[in-house]
């Protein structure tokens, strides 16, 4: 199993399935057992979602699986998860991967991260982004909600009360009693450094093949020790299509699925693998 060196110096495994277009998928492809997929059922996830992603692509491209949220989450970088080291990052998974153009897809902040790759690189091939919109992001609410969430985290770690169990891709009002201090604040350095990001700007530099996809109902409001802010993840994608359309995206919209649901295999590969096919000439 080929392993790629981070931008921060620590490797990460990289599981490559199939052959044809290189295809990154920043999933883990194991999947979870026992106590943690259970709990995953629980907020209503697969605990095989990296791995069911895997095979359903993996038949007609070379795929390339590898759990970067566990891998920060795990050795977090508390101030130096930016736009342009996850970038550095993604391209040194592709070389050790032996990918030289490559397709992207990721999901919520890792769709972001693929909407950032692709200003910093003419290697992509396609690029997909599920559950964040690449039009009218909500940039500034998702800094308010990750400060509120970090100060939580550090509020129980000087209280001595050690974070409780969450689930991944939850939202951040269930997960802020799961997440240590450096943990959280890495993804306030993520959204403080993308807190003046123009993304229609940005549109003009974004030249491959592009597909976003989104359910109608993804969007939440959080409580009052997060100032009520409101996070609408689908009302971008909605209120925008025909402008993203006629900048070159390719939209599609979930309908009645939130942010949990519209992540299930089940709901993401009819949506992106006829498509990927499709631009890749498969």
């Amino acid at each position: 199993m080929p392993e790629a060196r981070l931008s921060d110096g620590s490797t990460i495994e990289i599981e490559v399935r199939g052959t044809g277009p290189a295809v990154l998928l920043p999933v883990d492809p194991r999947p979870a057992r026992g106590a943690r997929a259970e709990e995953l059922r629980r907020w209503g996830m697969d605990p095989a979602l990296g791995h069911s992603l895997v095979e359903g692509l993996a038949d007609a491209f070379r795929v390339a699986a590898f759990d970067y949220e566990g891998h920060v989450m795990a050795a977090p970088r508390a101030d130096t998860l930016t736009p342009g080291t996850v970038a550095a990052d993604l391209l040194a998974i592709a070389d050790a991967a032996g990918a030289g153009r490559f397709a992207y897809y990721g999901y919520s902040w890792l769709a972001l991260s693929g909407l950032q790759l692709a200003l910093r690189t003419d290697r992509l091939s396609a690029l997909v982004m599920g559950g964040f919109p690449p039009l009218g992001g909500p940039y500034a609410e998702m800094l308010r909600v990750t400060s509120a969430t970090h100060r939580m985290a550090a509020e129980a770690a000087e209280g001595g009360r050690p974070p409780a169990g969450g689930g991944e891709e939850a939202d951040w009002s269930a997960l802020e009693v799961a997440l240590t201090e450096p943990q959280a604040r890495q993804f306030v350095t993520l959204y403080r450094a993308l807190r003046d990001f123009d993304d229609r700007a940005a549109q003009k530099e974004v030249t491959c093949p592009r597909l976003c996809f989104v359910g109608s109902a993804d969007e939440i409001t959080y409580g009052g020790r997060w100032g009520g802010v409101h996070v609408d993840l689908a009302g971008p994608v909605l209120g925008r299509r025909a402008e993203l359309e006629s900048l070159g995206w390719r939209v599609r919209v979930l309908d009645g699925l939130d942010h949990t649901q519209a992540m299930q295999p089940a709901r993401v590969l009819p949506v992106v693998r006829p498509w990927l096919l499709s631009v890749t000439g498969r």
